[in-house]
């Protein structure tokens, strides 16, 4: 807890935090009010409601899986305090088209011809910037921290991230879409001052020309990634882990309207208390290991989770049938009988996810050279958004087919599952390393 506060206080690591933090908000504030103004005022059915959600995630994430590669090469081979300022200056145009779409969005006349592709267009765009800023902000760690700070600092930005995206969920379910416009630019804007201020962090080996050709280049990025098994297993329950976190972000706005009955403010409080139990996970497993470098917790997190997740799924199972369209609102979700046993589940879903990935987050910049790390986190994130597409299909794909929101909870009890047994090998690669 000493070298957090420590870390908080330091230009160091604190311009960069308060950057990445504004980015998590952004994101989460245009995306959930474009979701949650979708599935509550365009579309009716709990079909239609879950095919915009699981289409809005597949867009925002395709950029990750074709563009990743270059992003994790321009990182390492060039200053990433620059790349930040410079991709935060392009998110302030990207949500001048976003604000654009949530204004018409609000004027109400022009909402499936206009407002929504600009929306997605601008969501294609937040993929895009995500995209070059996500390695940098895990990379740039080992750079600036020492040895001994960096998983101290992997879960400060991680449960940092979380705060934001609760942040800006609360602030989504709670605000007019035309206040939403006015703020996703606003804070585009602070989000690139404060980037001004994240120290110089050049590049740490010899600078090699960009391969452009992305196929190939995210290939041998993989390739070359592999070769350290921890690393490689790393990334793969990452993987898991955020298809299983994909299936359930897609599931929470038509789950909450159509079998929970909840309004809009009630819905986002779904995503408030999973980004608040992330963020509790993420300081917990730091704490638990005393800053060294280890996924020993991980096997055993992840099957809490599954255990929650079935919890939630039962829960969810017993939950009072209603007339279609009876919703309530927070004060009256909350007085169902269900209610706090069904958010305790969910608490309990983010807590044991939160302390699952945050150590797999540190394996990746710890365990390679300082010169890897931004492609390694690349690479990570080529694995990790190829996952989420394919959790965005299959979960648009149930729903075309008929299978109920409900059920397809289980579906991420049975993921958890195969994250667990990744985590366990983890475990055993991590001790035969260390026995050598």
């Amino acid at each position: 807890m000493t070298t957090q506060t420590h870390l908080i206080h330091s230009r160091r690591f604190l311009p960069l935090f308060v950057t990445q933090l504004l980015n998590a908000f952004n994101d989460n504030l245009f995306k959930n009010a474009m979701v949650l103004f979708v599935v509550y005022q365009v579309y009716q059915s709990e079909q239609e409601g879950a095919q915009f959600s699981a289409i809005a995630s597949a867009i925002f994430i395709l950029p990750f899986f074709l563009l990743s590669a270059i992003a994790g090469q321009l990182a390492d081979m060039r200053d990433k305090a620059r790349i930040i300022r410079m991709v935060k200056a392009a998110e302030i145009g990207i949500m001048l088209v976003g604000g654009a779409g949530l204004f018409l969005a609000w004027q109400g006349t022009m909402v499936t011809t206009l407002a929504i592709p600009l929306m997605l267009l601008a969501l294609l765009g937040m993929g895009v910037h995500s995209t070059f800023f996500g390695p940098i902000k895990y990379a740039i760690l080992p750079q600036h921290l020492h040895q001994d700070e960096v998983l101290a600092g992997t879960g400060l930005v991680e449960a940092g991230t979380y705060i934001a995206i609760l942040a800006g969920t609360i602030v989504a379910g709670w605000i007019e879409v035309e206040w939403a416009a006015l703020g996703v630019l606003a804070t585009a804007i602070v989000g690139y001052l404060t980037s001004r201020h994240v120290p110089p962090a050049p590049p740490q080996g010899e600078i090699e020309p960009l391969d452009f050709h992305f196929v190939r280049a995210s290939i041998d990025l993989v390739k070359r990634t592999a070769h350290d098994k921890r690393v490689f297993l790393a990334i793969m329950a990452i993987s898991f882990f955020w298809t299983v976190g994909t299936v359930l972000f897609i599931q929470f706005p038509p789950l909450a309207k159509h079998v929970l009955h909840a309004n809009k403010e009630a819905a986002s409080l779904f995503l408030v208390i999973f980004s608040v139990g992330v963020a509790i996970g993420s300081m917990s497993v730091n704490a638990l290991l005393k800053g060294t470098v280890s996924a020993r917790y991980s096997p055993a997190s992840v099957l809490v989770m599954a255990a929650f997740v079935g919890v939630f799924f039962l829960i969810c199972r017993q939950w009072p049938q209603l007339p279609e369209g009876t919703l309530y609102d927070t004060a009256g979700f909350i007085a169902m009988p269900l209610a706090i046993p069904l958010l305790l589940a969910l608490l309990g879903i983010a807590v044991a996810g939160g302390m699952f990935v945050v150590p797999l987050y540190a394996f990746l910049t710890t365990f390679v050279d300082k010169t890897q790390t931004s492609r390694t986190i690349a690479a990570n994130n080529i694995v990790n958004s190829g996952a989420m597409v394919i959790g965005s299909l299959l979960a648009s794909g149930l729903s075309a087919a008929g299978v109920s929101i409900v059920n397809q909870v289980l579906l991420s009890a049975v993921m958890c599952i195969y994250s667990a047994h990744l985590g366990r090998k983890l475990v055993q690669a991590e001790r035969a390393a260390q026995a050598m």
